[in-house]
């Protein structure tokens, strides 16, 4: 699949101006009514599927991020500067698309809701020179890597590079923090259109109930597993491995696109070896080359683990409940799970 076209969120921000006199339209809709009362725009589909849920039929909801586009690396073109100019509201979750900060900063700093707030973003990495990663609770300073750009001055000690814990931001693979997102959203929505606010309020108490099903599925799906060690390619599954009681190993740190040191590569290897693990996971819309050489190094199988941050074609599941579930299918296998 051909990289998405990027611009840097300062030349897409110099052009919106000219964009909205000439009276550019809202990308395409992820759901809901044409003649909807509210415009909603989030920054990537996990932000756009839970928004769909609340609003329901009350709002147009967006994704500025395309399918089979990387969300970390995309960059807004014009089109999407100007939707986020004209919405209602703007979904998002900073530090994982520096773009839509960008714009939200810019165009709309008082109609933005951070996802990251009701998410209660507790799990951090810190980042080494060399080193695993692994998920903790704030404060706990466990090894990691940070997305592009959020690199912090580091210190020396006994000849190794600490850097400042950095924040883990894929709460979606938690359903229950996504339970809570989806109420402060339904809170915020109200707020903004208050004629309707029983019904973002009851919708966000559906979608609360489907999410706690699929919380149980994957209780009792990952109860007895033959290792509780994750090893995937990068450190993307720290909330649903604190959620389940896993252990996540990435190959590489949060950013998607990082490419590990040798030294990283030789103890994922040396992990792989001295815990028995048989399966790595690779993802969708990350190249699967680093986490398919220390398979073919340590004898184990690869299977797909899904970010959820986009769809693809690749993608087992027609949305994020059924992408959920695959995934919980295909960990029951790799781990494997009775």
């Amino acid at each position: 699949m051909p990289s998405p076209r990027r611009r840097s969120p300062a030349l897409a921000l110099t052009l919106v101006a000219g964009l909205l006199l000439a009276g550019c339209g809202a990308p395409a809709a992820a759901g809901g009514e044409a003649d909807a009362e509210l415009t909603v725009v989030a920054g990537f589909y996990p932000l756009a599927w839970l928004s769909q849920q609340v609003a329901g039929d009350l709002a147009e909801v967006t994704s500025l991020t395309p399918d089979g586009a990387e969300p970390h690396e995309y960059e807004l073109t014009p089109r999407d500067v100007a939707a986020t100019a004209e919405a209602d509201v703007v979904v998002h979750l900073p530090t994982v698309q520096p773009a839509v900060d960008a714009a939200v900063a810019q165009q709309a700093a008082d109609r933005a809701f951070d996802a990251g707030a009701p998410a209660d973003l507790s799990l951090t990495y810190e980042e080494h020179e060399h080193g695993h990663e692994g998920e903790g609770h704030e404060g706990e300073g466990h090894e990691g890597e940070g997305h592009e750009g959020e690199e912090h001055e580091g210190e020396e000690h006994g000849g190794e590079e600490h850097r400042e814990p950095v924040t883990d931001p894929h709460f979606w693979h938690d359903p229950m923090r996504m339970a809570d997102v989806g109420d402060a959203l339904a809170e915020h929505l109200g707020s903004i259109d208050e004629p309707n606010a029983d019904r973002y309020t009851a919708n966000a108490a559906d979608l609360r109930a489907e999410l706690a099903e699929l919380d149980g599925e994957f209780r009792a799906g990952l109860a007895d597993c033959a290792t509780r060690d994750l090893v995937t390619s990068h450190s993307a599954f720290g909330y649903l491995a604190d959620a389940y009681d896993l252990e996540q190993f990435g190959i590489s740190g949060l950013a998607p696109d990082a490419e590990p040191s040798t030294d990283a590569l030789t103890e994922a290897t040396e992990f792989v070896r001295e815990h028995g693990v048989a399966t790595i996971y690779v993802e969708t819309l990350v190249d699967p080359a680093v986490a398919e050489t220390v398979a073919r190094e340590t004898g184990a199988q690869t299977r797909q683990l899904d970010p959820i941050e986009g769809l693809t074609d690749s993608s087992q599941g027609k949305d994020y409940l059924g992408i959920m579930r695959a995934n919980l299918a295909s960990l029951r296998a790799g781990q494997p799970c009775s």
